[in-house]
């Protein structure tokens, strides 16, 4: 009987935490990784209510404890569901670098001349630091090449900065017709984590060559969404460029 009724508990405050991550992250109630870690305990949660769910499931069989089965199936069946959530995010991070700094250069990268002086950036480094992720990304990715287009800079510069204002979830704070560079906030859809990204037009002997590097603000590891955000946008200037 113990089990149900701590499990019960258990469950609807691991419930309650992970609401309240979503919730509070998504509309600016909590900082992004305040949130994001309030939604990971409460998954942490969800399992302990499965395991005592199905202690209690098993204990509330006798007649002298059916009052306490209702618990034990609520927690149960709430255990399950974060688990699951808690397995799924799981597999689907399992794989990924812990990286958070994706270019296309790891040469002569891309990097932040207005980023620095935002205070969200205030103290943070902003410099690639080649030693810690080229080697992470050439392991973990696939090679992430400069897009090649065949446009002189300057119109290649054009048509980048309008796509990157267009693009969904992302806010341009710079850009640079001289050195042809862009940068900006892009914003998780979920949690609205922010990450800054830097886009560079450079000539090249057949028209011109597009550099970009995208940097989480937040966590040592970003589940690949710096290099997918540079991959799709890629595949968007590519697009349009075609026409």
């Amino acid at each position: 009987m113990v089990a149900a009724w701590v499990g019960f508990f258990d469950a609807l405050i691991a419930l309650a935490l992970v609401l309240a991550g979503l919730i509070g992250a998504h509309f600016g109630f909590a900082a992004p990784l305040v949130g994001f870690q309030l939604f990971l305990l409460g998954l942490l949660f969800g399992v302990l209510a499965l395991v005592l769910g199905l202690i209690g499931l098993f204990r509330t069989r006798h007649p002298q404890w059916q009052h306490a089965h209702g618990r034990a199936v609520v927690a149960s069946y709430l255990g399950a569901i974060l688990t699951a959530v808690l397995v799924y995010l799981a597999m689907g991070a399992f794989g990924y670098p812990a990286i958070n700094d994706i270019t296309t250069d790891f040469d002569n990268p891309p990097e932040f001349v207005h980023a620095r002086t935002l205070p969200e950036n205030q103290g943070r480094d902003l410099t690639y630091d080649k030693a810690k992720y080229a080697q992470r990304q050439q392991q973990g990715y696939r090679p992430l090449e400069p897009l090649k287009l065949p446009m002189d800079p300057d119109a290649a510069f054009k048509e980048a900065s309008m796509l990157a204002s267009e693009m969904h979830g992302w806010r341009v704070t710079y850009t640079d017709p001289k050195s042809r560079s862009i940068e900006g906030v892009a914003t998780t859809r979920v949690f609205r984590f922010h990450d800054d990204f830097v886009i560079q037009i450079r000539p090249a002997p057949s028209g011109s060559l597009v550099e970009m590097r995208s940097k989480s603000r937040d966590g040592e590891g970003d589940v690949g969404a710096n290099y997918k955000r540079i991959e799709n946008f890629f595949k968007t200037l590519s697009a349009a460029a075609s026409h």
